[in-house]
């Protein structure tokens, strides 16, 4: 039986899911009826010199392509599934649309920027700085401060996704999400796609978003104790900002690595994500199979241009 490493990825959506193969983007979802309808469009292909292509420089990209792709895909699938009301007035709906598009959403970018700033970074610095003052031996400890705020980062994150998991449509898209790595793991390992086939696979894959995050926050952490202490908050803050591209290009490498190699390093590497993955995803019922398989069949490449 042919096994392989796919590069086709897929994101969990609102009552579906969308599969990104290396020339066709495709996703399923089920409409108020219970009906499947899928909507393909060519892969995102942008033209990039090289360098833009080279290792840990390619993670920036590759983020910033699969953040645009799952917005939008998230978004269709939102008015497909009956979630967004239509209001009765067409005129007036597309009045409110253009006044989402260009007001309200970019202040809401504008607000969860500062948001995330100020949570993932100015804090965790701030309460390592300010527990310094009763405990001296903690002042200009590189290894301790880094090793604080990348684990408060880490706490808030995983509490964040670990309360929203309670919430029934969230909980219902961590199934997809489980749907979608059953059905990988089943092209991988060169099964037909049926329902009784994805149903036995895995629901964990080490080539996760999930897991990305994840090593981006523990990248951070190493990354972290370059940065001098002892200076202003808001530079130290300014810094970190600075290395994220670092960070995200690092992280991208490892998580590559991980879905191409199993070994004790990978395995390493993979463990933190893969915990994680057991709030991300849910098994998946039937139904949310069919539309993984659904999206999983549009994608796949006659000529085996996916291999990873």
């Amino acid at each position: 039986m042919d096994k392989k490493m796919t590069s086709i990825g897929g994101q969990a959506l609102l009552e579906g899911i969308m599969m990104r193969g290396p020339s066709v983007t495709a996703m399923a979802v089920r409409d108020p009826e219970g009906n499947i309808v899928i909507e393909e469009s060519a892969t995102f292909v942008s033209a990039r010199a090289k360098v833009f292509k080279a290792p840990f420089v390619r993670g920036i990209f590759n983020m910033y392509d699969s953040l645009r792709t799952g917005y939008k895909y998230l978004m269709r699938s939102a008015e497909i599934a009956g979630l967004d009301d239509e209001p009765e007035d067409k005129e007036k709906s597309e009045k409110q649309n253009r006044l989402f598009t260009m007001v309200l959403m970019p202040l809401a970018m504008v607000l969860a920027a500062v948001l995330a700033v100020g949570l993932f970074m100015y804090l965790p610095t701030q309460l390592y700085k300010w527990l310094s003052i009763p405990v001296p031996a903690l002042e200009g400890n590189r290894v301790l401060q880094s090793v604080f705020e990348g684990m408060f980062r880490i706490a808030i994150f995983v509490g964040y996704v670990w309360g929203i998991s309670f919430m029934k449509d969230i909980r219902r898209t961590f199934m997809y999400h489980g749907a979608e790595h059953k059905t990988i793991f089943c092209y991988e390992a060169g099964l037909p796609l049926t329902v009784e086939n994805v149903r036995a696979q895995k629901r964990l894959h080490p080539r996760c978003g999930t897991s990305f995050m994840i090593l981006v926050l523990l990248v951070g952490i190493i990354v972290g104790m370059f940065i001098p202490t002892g200076i202003p908050t808001i530079l130290r803050v300014a810094i970190k900002l600075l290395c994220i591209p670092l960070v995200v290009g690092v992280g991208y490498e490892l998580i590559k690595l991980a879905g191409r190699r199993n070994n004790l390093f990978t395995r390493i590497v993979s463990a933190p994500g893969m915990w994680l993955q057991k709030i991300t995803t849910c098994e998946p019922d039937d139904s949310m199979i069919e539309c993984a398989i659904a999206a999983m069949e549009k994608v796949i490449p006659e000529d085996g241009s996916d291999r990873w």
